[in-house]
């Protein structure tokens, strides 16, 4: 699956510096895995993942090939968005196809840098939020109820899904802070809504606030009243000087701020998180592979995720514990110590699986 964000915010928030960052880390991706050619405003970044490599020299693969982040930049939205104010609708469009939505805060001051419409950090993601229930507003609008031989069971349940969540958008709440059943989640889907997407917000801090941290996110939990899991606190300038050094110097750097991660690192964990997401590997002479899936996915839609034959076509799955296949030293040694299963149809992939699918012919 692909997991895609859409970075959004006002003008002058950061959002430009943490793409160019993202951008550097998609050239050096780019450096050793092919892939296709990318839009300007898109950007694709590898997962950071520590076993990945292990797994590699495990099975002396040739070639490394990591999960992978879409990271789609919205250019500045600016108040009065939803109705095409600075390309809005052209804008939003953007957003409409992620996974999620990534939401830039400016919480640093600089003297340098206009804040083109912002206010304070409330305001502003106010702003945004509002452009954003706006939007929906005028998808929902144009939804009619049916009428004639149109009524029927299935679309009077979906007439009124849509008018409670005009009530809710009316009364400035987001779809998302609804209890949504999978049949109203599939709706929000097939009309795109944005603010029935998971929202992370990420308060774009200087560099010497990063060891504050945990600290800052308490305190913008209270002043944008949402909770602490849904705000990950970063520095742009520092994920941009980053992105241009190699792994030793970034650990080094890292550590002088007095952190263990970088802001990216903490965002795609935190995504994971929201978005109820996990890795399991595939591992072989030819490439060792991380690949995203949804918790509580079975093993044929695992193997789907590869090629769509191979959920039609699979038979079983050789199965190892990623600690299990490190520590034995790979698919060999781990079947001569009994720590390779054969699983089914009905197998639900653990996080950090090695798996090897099985699949008959057409």
């Amino acid at each position: 699956m692909a997991l895609s964000v859409g970075i959004v915010g006002l003008p002058n928030v950061g959002k430009s510096t943490l793409f160019n960052a993202l951008l550097e880390k998609q050239q050096a991706l780019a450096a050793n895995y092919p892939f296709a050619t990318i839009e300007p405003n898109v950007g694709i970044v590898p997962v950071p993942d520590k076993q990945l490599p292990q797994l590699a020299e495990c099975v002396q693969a040739k070639k490394i090939v990591p999960a992978t982040i879409e990271f789609v930049d919205i250019a500045g939205l600016v108040a009065g968005a939803a109705e095409g104010a600075g390309l809005g609708n052209k804008f939003l469009a953007n957003i409409r196809e992620t996974s999620f939505i990534l939401h830039v805060v400016r919480a640093f001051s600089d003297g340098n840098i206009i804040k083109e419409g912002s206010v304070d950090p409330l305001s502003d993601y106010e702003t945004i939020a509002t452009e954003l229930q706006l939007a929906d507003m005028a998808t929902l609008e144009k939804q009619r109820e049916p009428k004639g031989n149109q009524v029927t069971p299935d679309n009077t349940h979906r007439w009124n899904t849509v008018q409670k969540w005009r009530e809710s958008l009316n009364s400035g709440n987001n779809i998302r802070a609804l209890e949504l059943t999978e049949e109203e989640r599939l709706l929000a889907k097939e009309l795109a809504l944005l603010t029935a997407k998971e929202e992370i917000v990420a308060l774009n801090v200087a560099e010497t606030d990063l060891v504050n941290a945990r600290a800052i996110s308490a305190e913008y939990s209270k002043i944008l009243n949402l909770p602490e899991e849904a705000i990950v606190v970063i520095s742009a300038k520092l994920e941009e000087e980053l992105s241009g050094l190699d792994t030793a110097e970034r650990a080094e750097y890292l550590t002088e701020l007095g952190v263990d991660q970088s802001g990216l690192e903490r965002l795609i964990q935190k995504a994971y998180t929201t978005l109820g997401l996990q890795s399991f590997y595939t591992a072989g002479e030819i490439e060792a592979r991380a690949w995203t899936i949804h918790q509580g996915t079975t093993a044929p839609q695992a193997a789907g995720v590869i090629h769509t034959d191979f959920e039609k076509f699979f038979i079983k799955a050789k199965v190892c514990s990623f600690g299990d296949f490190i520590s034995l030293g790979g698919w060999k040694p781990a079947a001569e110590a009994g720590k390779i299963r054969q699983e089914g149809k009905e197998y639900i992939l653990q996080p950090d699986d090695v798996v090897e699918f099985m699949i008959g012919t057409k």
